[in-house]
């Protein structure tokens, strides 16, 4: 259903729960971060009157996802840690050259929200199936449907802005490009490294 090319090695999920709190505390600013693309996104296309409406609802939600991720994190004794650095998302970054219209530029921004959302679900979905914790496999398996959601929209902005076969061709090769990404990944206690 999401499309990625390779899926997530299920020993990640092994890595994972050797540091739970190290997982949690990126899953936060994960979250703090996906409100932050939503809200770059009113803030650099105002004129898109149905995104804008749709963003200030995802930001809402994803600070609420934040404030959720942070109660588990207490709840457990511990405090949010400080910020990592997202290797994954940073080389996704590169896969577009910078420049273009401005519409070439939200596409970009659209389809890169809509694979690190889908992207996100996978792991979701594998915390939710494979953690031994059972409190937390029902935390992440409600937190993967949100995220599918978010997925299938950023992906329908895209083609609604773009022209559909460009951006269709655009979606497989970065997927392709991710997958060669996710090669080198899948070793750390974080939610995309």
């Amino acid at each position: 259903m999401l499309g990625l090319k390779l899926p997530t090695d299920p020993r990640w999920v092994n890595i994972v729960e050797k540091n739970v709190e190290e997982i949690l505390t990126d899953h936060a600013y994960c979250e703090q971060k996906a409100a932050s693309t939503a809200i770059s996104l009113i803030i650099g296309f105002p004129e898109k009157s149905e995104l804008v409406k749709e963003m200030v609802a995802l930001s809402r939600e994803e600070m609420g996802h934040f404030n959720m991720v942070h109660e588990k994190i207490l709840e457990r004794g511990w405090t949010l840690g400080r910020e990592r650095k997202d290797e994954y998302v940073l080389e996704l970054m590169k896969f577009f050259p910078k420049g273009g219209s401005r519409t070439t530029h939200l596409v970009h921004k659209l389809l890169y929200a809509a694979l690190i959302e889908a992207r996100s679900c996978e792991r979701f979905r594998l915390l939710s199936e494979e953690m031994s914790d059972p409190d937390l496999c029902e935390f992440y398996r409600k937190l993967m449907v949100s995220e599918a959601n978010h997925y299938t929209m950023f992906l329908q902005f895209a083609r609604k802005y773009g022209n559909r076969e460009e951006v269709d061709k655009k979606w497989q090769d970065l997927l392709n490009y991710e997958a060669e990404i996710m090669k080198k990944l899948g070793k750390k206690e974080t939610m995309h490294g």
